[in-house]
This record gives C-alpha cells, structure tokens and sequence, in this order.
C-alpha cells in the first residue's frame, strides 16, 4: 500500500479528520510508515480544562534513522482538513475517482501530498540517509498545539533536521509552476473604546466612542507600511470587523469595537507592528488587544530552492517560480528548525466543494519527492 500514492491517498481521504484530527486517520498514517521501517512517534495535548471548547490535538513524529544519523531530510505536513460543508456531488470522504481526478475532502489539502510523501520513500533504502515526517492534526485550526509542540518534541528528543520539505498546494496553474521559499507573518488586531451611554437628544450627558473609533480606522487605513521587498509583495492592513452593541436608534451606545488583519514582510515584526498601531489607538483614547500568529521568514534561494526546481524540471519540464504569497501555513514555526521551503499540489480546489486532485500528480509529485529526498540526503 505505502508504495502506491493513489492507494495511499484514498486511505487518507476516507478518514474522516476535521480539524482537529485524531484517531483513524493517524493510525492510517501510522500503519503506512511502519511498514516502511520508521518509529513512529504519537502524542496528543492540548486537551483544555472540563467544559471549555478546546479539543485535544494528536500529532505524529515518524523517524528512520540512516546509519550515520546525518543528513538528516524531513516531510511536513497535516491530515486535518476544513468542514466539507454542503453539496458534494459524492461523499467528501468517500474518495471517489471520475474521470482523471480523485475527489474528497484533503485530496489537495493536503492528504494527497502526504500519500506522494510515503510512496516517494518507499523506493529510498534506509541506509540512504534519515528521513522524517513531522505531521500535525492542527493545521487548518487554531494551530496552537499542532507542529510548534512538534518542535518541541523533536528537540526534545534531538531529531532535528538540514533541510524540511512543506508539502502545502503551491502549484497554481499546472504541477510544478510555483515553490514557496518564504510567507509573509500575520498579526491581528482587536481594538476597543470605551465610551458613555445615554439619550441622543442629551448628548451633553453621554460620550459617543464612534467618532473616536471611526478616526482610528481612518488613521490606520491610511498607514502605508511599505512598498514590498524584492522578494515579498507589500505589507497589507485591512479593516475585517466593526461592531457596536446597540439596538436602539435613540441610545448613544457605550462602546465601540473593531478587528484588524495585519499581513506583512520581513520589513516589520509582529511586535513592532502592534507598537505602531497601538499608540495609534490610545492617542485617539481606545485600547488594542493584538494577537500575532506568525512572523515572516525566507529561505533565500540556493542549494535547497536548486534541489527542488531541478526534481521540478526533470519530471515536469516546467521551471518553479519562487514566491511568497499567499497565507501562513505551518512552514512559520519549522523555519525555526531549518532551512524550510513548500512545493506541493495545484491549489484551485483547496477547501472548495468536490475538491479534487488529478491522479496523474500524485504519480508526479511521488517522483518529484523522491529525487529531493534523494538529493538532500546526498548532499
């Protein structure tokens, strides 16, 4: 089974693994890389205090050890996937082939990925070099108890890699067009000003926060954070919510509330973008509550983003073009680990209804993985 990339995938497929996944799907993933002679590593956290909504988290380490311990090349990845939602036209994890695709939820996000990733080192003998999969169950949620305890674990235990494949769908028009060798970091923003409540006709008697709340988002929709980078497009800030309590059309509210999305290059960090806003804010008498979920990384191109266009040219013919657009995507914490780059699937049905992978790129995409992993562990 863990040799055919099409079997592999619609074993993945037909466990049912919304974010956060655990259970059938791993002990899937688990029987494959035994059987391929990797230790395999499980281990769930996250589990929050009883009544709260936090779900426990499994994640999987899976390790085979060359007889030199380096180079040491790793595959990364996740079987959660996004609710299917309605109108399918078969079963979201009842893999079903029609015509040249395989359809189901994970067949590009990314559980076909991951069938390519065992079948590609199921032809690599073991005294090749190591090889690892780092895969998480909490990548398309909260992200919080998914590949960062990973790190920890593999640090842990001293498993760290040279180099680590990311195998998001980067591909846009065809397999192979485009790798990612960098994401920019994202950090959202909750604002808040206080204000007092009262009768609009005694307007002397309330505070309206609006107004002041209007002139902050006026304030930062102005901000020109950069001109971009000769690698990343420019910082963006975007206004995603306001909101004020009040259902009355005669009652000044009390409070004001809005929500920014921050996504910017290596020009910023998440810290000094919250500063900026911040003071930002307070001039105008409100509060700003940010949350950073990643900051922006590159891995300037060289021998690794090489090693992959080669493997890209020689099965596709096409040159991948490097690029750091796009969203955030695990690649942001196992940055920290190593040089980390993504190259995966076409991306036009990700999360989408009748998602949909063809079968010939699983077959390609095995053959892709498995020169980069051969010339990794030759390096």
């Amino acid at each position: 089974m863990s040799a055919d990339p099409l079997a592999n995938a619609r074993h993945l497929i037909a466990c049912e693994s919304v974010t956060p996944a655990r259970g059938p799907v791993f002990d899937m993933l688990e029987e494959m890389l035994a059987g391929l002679g990797f230790e395999v590593d499980r281990f769930t956290c996250g589990e929050g205090p009883e009544g709260s909504d936090e779900e426990p988290v499994e994640n999987l380490f899976a390790i085979r050890r060359g007889p030199q311990g380096s180079p040491h090349f790793a595959f990364a990845g996740h079987v959660d996937v996004v609710p299917p939602g309605e109108g399918w036209a078969s079963a979201p994890f009842g893999p079903e082939i029609r015509g040249d695709l395989l359809y189901g939820r994970g067949a590009v996000d990314m559980k076909g990925a991951i069938a390519c990733m065992v079948a590609a080192v199921a032809d690599i003998p073991a005294e090749a070099g190591t090889i690892s999969f780092i895969i998480t169950g909490d990548e398309e949620g909260p992200a919080l108890h998914g590949t960062r305890a990973l790190i920890d674990r593999m640090r842990e235990r001293g498993d760290i890699p040279d180099l680590c494949l990311v195998g998001e769908p980067t591909s846009v028009n065809r397999l192979g067009d485009v790798m990612k060798i960098g994401r920019r970091g994202s950090v959202n923003i909750w604002l808040e000003v206080e204000g007092t409540q009262g009768h609009v006709a005694y307007p002397h008697l309330a505070d309206n926060p609006m107004p002041r709340m209007v002139a902050i988002l006026a304030e930062l929709d102005a901000l020109v954070l950069d001109d971009g980078t000769d690698w990343f497009q420019p910082s963006n800030l975007e206004i995603t919510e306001f909101d004020v309590p009040n259902r009355a059309h005669n009652v000044i509210p009390g409070k004001a509330r809005a929500r920014i999305s921050i996504r910017f290059n290596d020009r910023h960090s998440g810290a000094s973008l919250s500063e900026t806003v911040t003071a930002i804010v307070e001039k105008h008498g409100g509060t700003a509550r940010p949350v950073i979920s990643g900051e922006p990384f590159l891995t300037p191109p060289g021998a690794f983003s090489q090693m992959i266009a080669e493997a890209v040219k020689a099965e596709t013919g096409v040159d991948p073009e490097p690029s750091t657009t796009g969203g955030t995507s695990d690649a942001r914490f196992l940055k920290d680990l190593c040089p980390v780059i993504e190259f995966g699937l076409v991306n036009a049905t990700m999360h989408k209804t009748d998602e949909a992978v063809a079968v010939d790129d699983l077959a390609t995409l095995t053959a892709i993985y498995r020169r980069i992993a051969k010339a990794a562990l030759s390096s």
